[in-house]
């Protein structure tokens, strides 16, 4: 292999392996192998652009070029042009997707999901990475300044990570550096030819000779060396020196964020990103407590914000202009008077480990009486905490309206204001053609907007055979939203979305409602509120009565009246027809109150109303699959720092086993013992030195090992048998070769001290030849390519073409 093959193909593995420390910060590792075939493809450009030869600038703009074309492909391929040129729709796509991943990297808290905008920063990221460790230590020969790039990468990723595996991540990326580091003052000695005093080998492998004392490393592998402790000491110091933040994914999940009851903060930009979390906390944590007068509290959402853009990466808020707060909030949007409303007061004291930027408010809010620097945003209705504020031990007293419109008012809806239904109507060009198809499927022979809506939410809580499960991915984007029709799993994120989705390709503006549910009753009246809780709910517009709560996800909330069958008055209730406002699932337990629905029963959040009786444990434990995957990764731990005593063991073994009975044999077995001594003496720190003859070589070690007579004795009969076969016209075979092997092996360990010892069985040196081998193998494949027939014509021709051009 050439010295620039080896060197492009360390790029690779270092920045492969300085990549997986990436891999915590997000949900599934699938991107890792897409980032991988993608940057081999990127490798593989540079070194035939190097071949043919390319000036270096060429070469960096081709490989500049094809990584445009393979993100494009990937992640725009829609918008360019025949599916791979990069024209303006596709440039402008992947500017949207970077620019959602921005605000998603702010947003999200880790392990964040992987959206469009996150992966393309993923696979990108490392793509630039690996162009620029490329260019410096193959196209400009120089890999000591490619640990900076490779730094900055494992850097980020361990500031940014909980630090519970970074020591792994920071192992990885250090041998990917130090290999880098390896094969470049490789290359830099082969260029000046043999080198005495260093430690080389033969074409064939073969040692035939011992350096002497004075033959240490050299000058740029010493400085190699150098430079390679300097960097990773300081990937050790700079994770330690980032600064730590409270929210999304680049503060990590806080003190109390993460799975286990510790007791810090909950805090997160979005609320969305936490929901999963929240969801499956062993413990229902509580973040609130509130007392209302309402009469039915079963519809007292605490809502938090609305999510109004769908990008095809995700929902997210918009960004909108910020005011004072109001004595008295405004009118809601779209409200008319021929809808009744009734107001209602609510005091609400909130945890102090609760910090959130957005005030939980029962919507619509009327007017909000709280200390601290809050602003309201007029379209969604929302506060926002100024300068640091946030909700942690906030005490506020709230006037919200309890709107009850009828169906017939929601089916007699007007058309809505133009500029309303454009923003609300949008979708983005990602959206797959299976939700408008599968919407206008369910709706088919609906008379009305209110008609389709109702017919979305019993499609998704009871005819779409749908599933209600926490552990599922909680993408939002267009592919999660597919993956979800698809699979016809998941919780209120997917459902809530989905929906909303669905309603506006049928020309009904919708958004997504990010809170709470109303939470459970307590003995003294007032209602707790946890993080079980949290809830997300599609808001739909219908004019005259305006921004609507509906409620798809099967087993969660309350399904709103205003979509249920009209019930007779007047009598006894049709057993057959749910009660107004109650929920559509049946219950379990006739004691337990109506509001607590069947899936806050088996959480256990249905508070001292609950049926008495023994609990039944819902931990079913670790799963098997987890502990098959925490075992394979303890062992691949453990075996890791045994992996060159294994090699040396199974290398000795088959070098002084038994072989043939033939006279080839026997040549074999005598070179194969010399190899043994001479690796055995350079595990016990004498390096080989290939200017020495073998009987010169054999002195050395018994001078350098301080062999004893016996020992020393074994050398120099190897050593002759060596030469035999080397310089004898007719070689004599000798006898006991393997005994005089481990003979010398013993007298080599008599003679070195406890550490050295240590070191010649845990981490002998010359378990470098593996990677000598791994080299030559390559080597082997890139000359079979390069002499494949009918690869000289169109060498030539791009040679010419180059020299043309250069």
């Amino acid at each position: 292999m050439s010295g620039r093959a080896r060197l492009a193909l360390c790029a690779f593995a270092a920045t492969l392996l300085a990549s997986g420390a990436l891999l915590p910060l997000v949900e599934g590792a699938g991107w890792l192998p897409q980032a991988a075939l993608l940057l081999a493809v990127q490798s593989g450009v540079g070194a035939l652009a190097r071949r043919v030869p390319l000036a270096r600038s060429l070469t960096i703009a081709a490989q500049t070029l094809v990584t445009l074309l393979l993100l494009t492909v990937v992640f725009a391929r829609d918008q360019a042009l025949f599916g791979v040129v990069p024209g303006p729709q596709a440039l402008a796509r992947l500017g949207e997707l970077l620019v959602a991943g921005g605000e998603d990297i702010g947003t999200y808290a880790i392990p964040a999901p992987m959206t469009d905008g996150i992966r393309l920063m993923m696979v990108g990221g490392v793509l630039v990475i690996g162009l620029i460790v490329d260019a410096l230590a193959v196209t400009f020969r120089s890999a000591a300044p490619a640990g900076l790039p490779l730094l900055a990468l494992y850097s980020i990723a361990a500031g940014l990570g909980d630090g519970t595996t970074g020591w792994l991540w920071f192992l990885l990326a250090a041998c990917g550096y130090l290999l880098l580091l390896l094969a470049e003052g490789r290359d830099r000695l082969s260029q000046w030819g043999r080198v005495f005093g260093g430690a080389n080998r033969s074409p064939g492998g073969l040692s035939d000779g011992l350096s002497g004392r004075g033959g240490g490393a050299s000058a740029p592998i010493r400085t190699g060396r150098r430079i390679g402790v300097l960097a990773l000491g300081i990937a050790l110091v700079v994770p330690l020196a980032l600064p730590a933040m409270d929210s999304g994914l680049l503060g990590g999940r806080g003190g109390g964020n993460g799975k286990g009851s510790g007791g810090g903060t909950i805090s997160a930009v979005n609320p969305l990103v936490s929901l999963k979390d929240n969801l499956n906390q062993p413990e229902n944590r509580q973040v609130m407590t509130y007392r209302s007068n309402v009469e039915d509290p079963r519809d007292l959402y605490l809502r938090i914000l609305s999510l109004d853009e769908f990008n095809g990466s995700d929902w997210r808020s918009s960004t909108r202009r910020v005011t004072d707060v109001p004595d008295r909030l405004p009118q809601p949007v779209g409200l008319g008077r021929d809808t009744a409303v009734t107001e209602i007061r609510t005091n609400i004291s909130s945890s102090p480990s609760y910090q959130q930027d957005y005030l939980p408010l029962p919507y619509p809010a009327s007017e909000v009486e709280v200390e601290g620097r809050w602003r309201y945003e007029p379209e969604g209705r929302t506060l926002i905490g100024d300068d640091g504020q946030n909700t942690g031990g906030a005490q506020y007293e709230v006037s919200s309206l309890v709107v009850e419109p009828t169906a017939a008012q929601l089916a007699a809806a007007g058309s809505p204001p133009q500029k309303l239904f454009d923003e609300y109507t949008q979708v983005p060009d990602s959206l797959p053609g299976v939700v408008a198809e599968q919407a206008q499927e369910i709706t088919e022979g609906s008379a009305n907007n209110y008609e389709r809506a109702v017919k979305l939410q019993s499609w998704f809580t009871s005819e779409g055979g749908f599933r209600y499960n926490t552990s599922v991915s909680s993408g939002t984007g267009s592919s999660a939203i597919a993956r979800f029709l698809r699979d016809k799993e998941g919780f209120c994120i997917h459902f809530s979305f989905t929906m909303a989705a669905m309603a506006r390709t049928l020309d009904i503006p919708a958004r997504v409602a990010v809170g709470f549910t109303p939470g459970a009753l307590q003995g003294d009246g007032s209602y707790s509120v946890g993080l079980r809780d949290a809830h997300a709910w599609p808001e739909l517009y219908f004019e005259g009565v305006g921004w609507t709560r509906f409620e798809p996800t099967p087993s969660r909330g309350t399904t709103p009246t205003y979509t249920l069958p009209e019930t007779p008055t007047g009598g006894a209730s049709d057993p057959a027809q749910p009660s107004a406002g109650a929920s559509t699932a049946p219950s379990a337990v006739p004691s337990t109150p109506e509001s607590c629905s069947p899936q806050m029963r088996r959480q256990g959040e249905c508070g001292v109303s609950a049926a008495p009786g023994p609990s039944v444990p819902t931990d079913k434990g670790t799963p098997v699959g987890t502990v098959l995957l925490v075992g394979a990764g303890a062992l691949v731990v453990l075996l890791l720092p045994l992996l060159p005593l294994l090699w040396r063991t199974r290398a000795r073994n088959r070098r002084l086993g038994s072989g043939g009975r033939t006279s080839a044999d026997a040549e074999a077995r005598a070179l194969a013992a010399w190899q043994e001594v001479t690796d055995c003496a350079w595990d016990y720190g004498i390096a080989p030195d290939e200017s020495l003859t073998p009987r010169k070589a054999a002195a050395r070690i018994v001078r350098l090992g301080g062999l004893d007579i016996m020992a020393a004795e074994a050398v120099h009969r190897i050593a002759g048998a060596v030469e035999q076969v080397l310089y004898a016209p007719e070689p004599r075979l000798a006898a006991g070769l393997t005994e005089d092997a481990l003979a010398v092996r013993a007298g080599l360990e008599a003679n070195a001290g406890r550490g050295a010892r240590m070191r010649a069985k845990l981490a002998p040196r010359s378990a470098v030849r593996v990677a000598w081998a791994v080299s030559d193998r390559w080597a082997t494949l890139v000359q079979r390519w390069t002499d494949r027939p009918g690869r000289g014509r169109w060498t030539a021709r791009w040679r010419r073409l180059s020299r043309q051009h250069g």
